[in-house]
């Protein structure tokens, strides 16, 4: 399907797990100055494009998730793109004393934690009838736990005293019930009520939390995985107003909107970035397992 033609007015991205060869600032290239962001997941895919987009704007990085080799890789990317210091740190946010540990040397290392992002997810294409319970288990264990576990060792350590923002990357899929994502449905369903609780409970102490909802977003794993190359080229994005993907720099612009001081009194909030997709796309059941039943013949 063709780009429509106001589709120019995108940001700059790349498909790959690399920085951008050009950036355009749509705020001030010193919003972050001098702060420091913590985010899981940053290695690749939109948690790498969101670390890129706040270096750019002045903020130093943390990058952490449980493969070392990829993250060390991504931090160099990083701050030769934008000049800024990037931390890589060995996380797995399913066992909180690995985020004790990589707080301490972030604080350690860079002195404060400004800005948290909750980025880190799994998932995949699966029907409840098929899905093990274990799982199940383990995307609630990555998602729904992970965001929980690595909030309240930032708050512990930094944010009760000194306030912070918070953003937690969430999803559309539980808003009607999407087939084969009961797992992540219920995991992102879950954050989003974290996401209130926690601004309620932290906002006396400076402690503003949101959520961005991603749609269809090109370039990533998920995008990749969850058949998204496959429904742009059957035009099925012509169902979403914007009459296309998003890209992963228009993420990182609505993170960078949610932990800067251009929503300084903005907390308990989920936005949805999806082009207005989640309001008028087919939840076409059979469709969807029809192509789930296609991926498993391609498997074998």
């Amino acid at each position: 399907m063709a780009e429509p033609q106001w589709a120019g007015n995108m940001p700059e991205d790349v498909d790959t797990d690399d920085c951008m060869t050009s950036y355009t600032h749509i705020y001030s290239p010193d919003l972050l100055k001098d702060q420091v962001a913590f985010i899981t997941g940053g290695g690749s895919g939109i948690g790498l494009r969101v670390a890129e987009v706040l270096m750019r704007h002045g903020c130093d990085t943390v990058i952490a998730s449980r493969n070392l080799e990829r993250l060390t890789e991504a931090a160099k990317k990083l701050t030769a793109a934008t000049g800024r210091h990037c931390l890589p740190l060995a996380t797995d946010v399913r066992q909180p004393q690995t985020i004790s540990a990589a707080v301490d040397e972030t604080l350690k290392e860079l002195g404060r934690i400004d800005i948290l992002i909750n980025n880190a997810a799994g998932n995949f294409l699966c029907p409840a009838s098929s899905l093990s319970f274990n799982a199940f288990k383990t995307v609630l264990e990555i998602d729904t736990m992970g965001t929980f576990n690595t909030s309240k060792v930032v708050y512990e350590k930094w944010f009760k005293d000194h306030g912070g923002a918070i953003v937690n990357i969430s999803a559309t899929l539980g808003y009607r019930g999407q087939a084969l994502q009961v797992h992540a449905g219920s995991a992102k369903a879950a954050n989003d009520a974290m996401t209130k609780h926690l601004a309620v409970e932290w906002g006396p102490s400076g402690v503003r939390v949101n959520a961005l909802a991603p749609g269809p977003i090109s370039g990533t794993e998920g995008f990749r995985r969850l058949g998204g190359n496959t429904a742009q080229a059957m035009g099925a994005f012509s169902s979403i107003p914007l009459q296309r993907a998003g890209n992963k720099t228009e993420m990182a612009h609505g993170v960078l909107f949610l932990a800067s001081r251009a929503s300084s009194y903005v907390t308990g909030h989920i936005m949805v970035a999806d082009g207005g997709s989640w309001l008028t796309s087919a939840n076409d059941v059979s469709k969807l397992l029809g192509y789930w039943s296609d991926e498993l013949k391609r498997d074998k």
